[in-house]
């Protein structure tokens, strides 16, 4: 019996269906396929041998049983294809390439399976990217989301409805679960082994793939940028003021009245444009120089505070916390081992 007829003929038992998505596909997506099947097939395995009683049939789908990936550089053998698969329990949708455009007009009819899955009671999974897949099926309007943090404008730009959530690593909503970028698509799994088995399994997969457990965040690894491409020119004006002055506290209201407009007004329009408040992106900006400086230099906690306009050290440490997920030593101590000598 071959792989296909094998999965059809196990239909009764619960399965875990990973995409393997036509066209605009990368590297990482191949990343994607291959770690989570490889980690969910062991806790499979390890949790069977620990009496356990959730055992799934862990499978590759796709529109073709064979699929060309990154730039046909790798091949992906499908165990079976999605118009034999009429119900799953969960669907793990991998990384995509950066036309994502061009990914979802070459993957509708995957789109369409997801959907339809999604309203019979299948949970869906992204790994980084994917995220922009399951927008398409219009089932993230209205809720969470996370995806990596450099493809946070585009997803905004294509995607206004949906609550993206740059700083989280992982949300968990209503039987989805997106996260954040690149090979962090391992702590994703691994929160998915403790949903679908147990913490024991777990923990297990966390040491045998000596992947950190309970990992949250992925605002260590941010580099802020600031949305620019909103095509509101008087809020572009206003951020590029903010860039300044990045040693000036700078006064909102001051600034509002520069071009005329109410604080609120103003606000309500930076928020829109951007994805922050006025202050947010002032704070942004002033924390991702101190980061910077911390890489690079070997100047002090109280220089660099004072280099981006904070007076204030338990302020300036608990904005900076909030923004990468760290204090500033520990962040120096990460990224700059010469300024720990």
């Amino acid at each position: 019996m071959d792989a296909t007829g094998y999965y059809l003929c196990k239909k009764n038992m619960k399965h875990i269906t990973i995409i393997a998505p036509e066209g605009q596909t990368s590297l990482g997506t191949v990343a994607c396929i291959a770690g989570a099947y490889e980690i969910l097939t062991r806790a499979n395995e390890y949790h069977k041998e620990i009496g356990g009683n959730n055992s799934y049939i862990i499978q590759i789908a796709g529109t073709t049983p064979i699929t060309e990936m990154a730039g046909n550089l790798f091949s992906v053998r499908t165990h079976v294809q999605l118009s034999e698969l009429k119900k799953t329990n969960l669907v793990i949708i991998p990384s995509l390439a950066r036309n994502f455009e061009k990914a979802e007009k070459e993957n509708e009819y995957v789109v369409d399976w997801i959907e339809k899955q999604y309203k019979v009671g299948a949970e869906i999974a992204t790994l980084c990217s994917g995220a922009f897949m399951l927008a398409a099926t219009g089932i993230l309007d209205g809720k969470n989301c996370s995806t990596h943090w450099n493809y946070a404008e585009k997803f905004r730009t294509l995607f206004p409805k949906v609550n993206l959530q740059t700083d989280e690593l992982i949300t968990d909503e209503n039987g989805i679960y997106t996260n954040g970028g690149a090979y962090s698509f391992l702590n994703l799994v691994l929160y998915l082994v403790e949903k679908y088995y147990d913490r024991q399994t777990a923990i297990y997969c966390s040491k045998i793939f000596q992947i950190e457990m309970d990992r949250q965040s992925q605002s260590p690894f941010i580099i802020f940028k600031g949305q620019k491409q909103h095509g509101d020119e008087m809020i572009r004006q206003a951020q590029a003021f903010i860039e300044s002055k990045l040693m000036e506290k700078i006064s909102i209201v001051d600034l509002s009245s520069q071009f005329s407009i109410g604080r609120r007004n103003f606000d309500r329009r930076f928020l829109k444009a951007t994805g922050n408040t006025p202050i947010e992106y002032a704070q942004r900006v002033k924390i991702e120089s101190a980061k910077k400086s911390f890489e690079t230099t070997r100047k002090s906690i109280n220089e660099v505070m004072y280099e981006v306009g904070y007076s204030d050290l338990k302020a300036f440490r608990e904005i900076f916390r909030r923004f990468t997920g760290v204090s500033p030593l520990a962040y120096r101590k990460k990224y700059n081992k010469d300024a720990m000598v």
